[in-house]
């Protein structure tokens, strides 16, 4: 063909009208000495304009994997007590395991702040900043599992593979800290329930993923595998990174729109420039004593800690796990289970609250806590291979639970919502977890209708095609 390489339809199409991807990654692949700003002005992760003005900047998700009891934490149910050991006035809604009479709280409930709102014993350090805090009392989900319920809370569907909100996030705005990941996720001693899944960027391009962190290691150099180089200098690898770059390059233009690839190339960079940033980012060394006695010790004190160092560096999305597996999954001896999990969390999450507003961060950081669901008001029944016997425990319960939400815009010192008089359904002001995450994109400045990607010949977006935003916990 004149001399010309033959170049198939399908490859016209794809290099013509996909390579827009090369575009975000020019500024990866620039030679030294390239000004800043004009090479992050084109990154992928580069900050992004809302759709309108958001209150919020940054958020930092406390999750509470396994399923904290509301009941028991921030929606305190006295007809518990009246009817202690005997069966509901009302047929048991199914749940995921049999159920039996009535569980009463055996923590003590106290009301804090000017708005007077009770708070369980277990958090009394969180209650300290209840008039900062919007108490969602009516959440419901849609099964009574930990696998879906987990995807429908990180991901907004609990069956098909989705990206995180984190993803979205870090997709609608890009990140204030080009040298820092955008979106990071802590889990001490390995991964919760379905694993990665929860952070994923499914069919986002991959540079919004999550990147995990172990956060039971100690130190930046075992929290970060290889962190350091030890052989090369900075101007060294920087060298040879644009070597292996240029590579990269010529591979992904035989190539067009590989995401994979983009990706891959990404993380190198971002690798690169974690070195500088990430050495002073996670070094909790460098904070005052007094600011160490505020969190106390322990592997969630310095998860906190880390979160506000984070999001003070411009970091978009922190998710803070409890640990691996589920460990607030109490189906037996809730009451001293229940302790110590709120023990480890409540004076950390405590101080997080404190310490972001005493710096100013609180206004523009929203904070969520909870779980993928909450527990039943009645006691789970002995079946063979689970409580052994055991009649000290909760169910899950999807029917209705709490989270809560502070600084970011939301409206403190209030409750919304409510449960029936037992706590087993969310019957007033009812708050799905579509509903949520399109409050959540509202304070962030984004219409969740329009926050979308098209993929495979569908404009998706975190709601699907459900969602309202609950105005009035917004102040």
């Amino acid at each position: 063909m004149n001399g010309l390489p033959y170049l198939s339809r399908r490859d016209m199409l794809q290099r013509s009208g996909q390579g827009l991807g090369m575009l975000g990654l020019a500024s990866l692949l620039e030679e030294p000495g390239t000004a800043r700003g004009a090479s992050e002005s084109r990154s992928p992760m580069a900050p992004k304009a809302s759709h309108f003005p958001g209150k919020a900047k940054h958020v930092i998700h406390i999750f509470c994997n396994g399923g904290p009891s509301h009941v028991d934490t921030f929606d305190p149910k006295p007809k518990l007590t009246e009817w202690a050991g005997k069966e509901l006035p009302m047929e048991n809604l199914k749940t995921e395991r049999k159920t039996g009479a009535a569980l009463a709280s055996p923590y003590q409930f106290q009301k804090y702040g000017e708005s007077g709102i009770p708070v369980s014993e277990l958090f009394k350090n969180v209650a300290e900043s209840i008039d900062d805090i919007c108490v969602v009392r009516s959440m419901h989900a849609d099964v009574p599992n930990h696998e879906p319920s987990l995807m429908l809370m990180n991901c907004g569907d609990g069956r098909l593979i989705r990206p995180s909100f984190g993803s979205w996030l870090t997709y609608g705005l890009g990140t204030e800290n080009q040298n820092l990941p955008g979106f990071i996720a802590m889990c001490p001693g390995g991964y919760p329930i379905t694993e990665t899944a929860n952070w994923r960027s499914a069919f986002l391009p991959g540079v919004y993923q999550g990147t995990y962190l172990d956060t039971k290691r100690k130190g930046v150099d075992e929290l970060i595998s290889n962190i350091r180089n030890e052989q090369l200098s900075l101007e060294q690898q920087r060298h040879q990174l644009n070597f292996v770059q240029e590579l990269n390059r010529q591979h992904l233009s035989e190539r067009g729109h590989d995401p994979k690839l983009e990706s891959r190339i990404h993380s190198l960079e971002l690798a690169y420039r974690m070195q500088i940033e990430a050495s002073d980012a996670f070094d909790l060394s460098r904070e005052p004593d007094h600011i160490h006695e505020m969190y106390g010790e322990g592997v969630h004190a310095r998860q906190c800690l880390m979160a506000r160092r984070l999001v003070e560096r411009g970091v978009r999305f922190v998710q803070l796990w409890h640990g691996a597996g589920q460990p607030w999954d109490n189906h037996d001896d809730l009451e001293q289970n229940h302790r110590r999990l709120a023990g480890q969390l409540d004076q950390p999450l405590g101080a997080l609250l404190k310490d972001l507003k005493q710096r100013g961060l609180l206004d523009e950081t929203l904070v969520l806590w909870g779980g993928e669901f909450g527990r039943t008001p009645v006691v789970e029944l002995p079946t063979p291979g689970a409580n052994q016997g055991k009649q000290n425990g909760r169910d899950h319960n999807h029917h209705g639970f709490t989270v809560w939400m502070a600084g970011g815009g939301v409206k403190g010192g209030t409750v919304y919502g409510a449960t029936d008089e037992f706590g087993f359904r969310a019957v007033e002001d009812r708050v799905h977890v579509h509903d949520l995450h399109a409050t959540m994109l509202h304070l962030l400045g984004f219409d969740h209708e329009r926050l979308t990607y098209r993929y495979s010949g569908r404009d998706f977006r975190l709601t699907d095609v459900h969602g309202h935003v609950v105005d009035d916990i917004i102040a």
